[in-house]
């Protein structure tokens, strides 16, 4: 059996992006690349590791038991590169970042960077997901630091408080809304809106919360940043839910106007969250402190 370590990452990123092709794009490979490798390896094995479906894959029983390994392989190779880092002048290590939404617009990059500069030896591999998979995620090994929404349970970690921001509805300053200084969200549902790409974390929340209200979430124009979806509520083209950080920021050269949400799920206690920090490499230790003090 030859299973290198980039097939051994890619199939963990395979199963844990849910498709080949997404694994593929967190791979760095074509997608070609890396269905040729996913079948190398199951007829290397002589059995299939994935069951392929039209929304994606599922593990098999001896896929599970790869991931399982690949696992641990994967975390050996960095504990290695970590070791060996220091003496060959490269890098000492990476750290796994999983974040919500709002933790990654709003306040990471700043976070981060500071960090990354006074630690010229680390890097940090940052991912966006919802609060609930980042807690399932942590606990199984798949990252070392989560950001979530302090909203889901995580009980089964250890936690620290990171920030606190609130989701709102903004809008054009003539828009018939920007009269109201509050609103809830099934009342907006009416209009259409501005968001991320749907496969962002904080879109696939919006869509939730609309379909339990009964009502879709009529999203017109998918963008790249909160910062674009301001841009064009100003023009009038729809409504958008950001982080109102964003909207104090955005307002001092837009003609635009937050209103605040009355939902419960409107403000956002973010968390920071650990499987065991004891048990975490020293600069992923280090990325918590920074995390906790900045």
């Amino acid at each position: 059996m030859r299973f290198d370590l980039t097939d051994l990452s890619l199939f963990r990123h395979v199963v844990e992006a849910g498709s080949i092709t997404r694994g593929a794009e967190r791979g760095h490979l074509a997608l070609a690349a890396a269905s040729t490798r996913i079948r190398n390896m199951e007829e290397t094995l002589g059995a299939s590791l994935l069951v392929r479906g039209r929304h994606g894959v599922a593990l098999t029983q001896a896929g599970r038991t790869l991931l399982q390994h690949a696992r641990i392989m994967l975390a050996q190779a960095e504990k290695l590169r970590e070791d060996l880092g220091a003496y060959a002048g490269g890098l000492a290590g990476q750290v796994r970042v999983l974040s919500n939404t709002n933790a990654l617009t709003e306040f990471l990059p700043e976070t981060l960077s500071s960090f990354l500069a006074a630690h010229p030896n680390v890097s940090v591999d940052l991912e966006e997901r919802l609060s609930d998979e980042i807690v399932g995620l942590i606990a199984e090994g798949v990252g070392d630091i989560g950001v979530v929404a302090g909203t889901v349970d995580a009980s089964r970690l250890t936690t620290y408080p990171f920030r606190t921001d609130r989701f709102v509805l903004v809008v054009a300053r003539d828009h018939p809304l920007a009269r109201r200084s509050k609103i809830g969200f099934a009342e907006v549902l009416e209009h259409d809106f501005v968001g991320l790409d749907r496969a962002s974390a904080i879109q696939r929340f919006l869509a939730d919360k609309a379909s339990r209200v009964g009502r879709p979430l009529r999203l017109r124009v998918q963008l790249r940043s909160f910062d674009a979806v301001c841009r064009l509520v100003e023009r009038n083209v729809a409504v958008g839910i950001v982080p109102e950080t964003t909207v104090r920021w955005a307002a001092k050269t837009m003609a635009i106007k937050a209103v605040e949400l009355t939902d419960p799920w409107a403000v956002r206690d973010l968390t920071i969250c650990v499987r065991d920090v004891e048990a975490l490499p020293p600069y992923a230790r280090q990325l918590v402190e920074h995390m906790r003090a900045a």
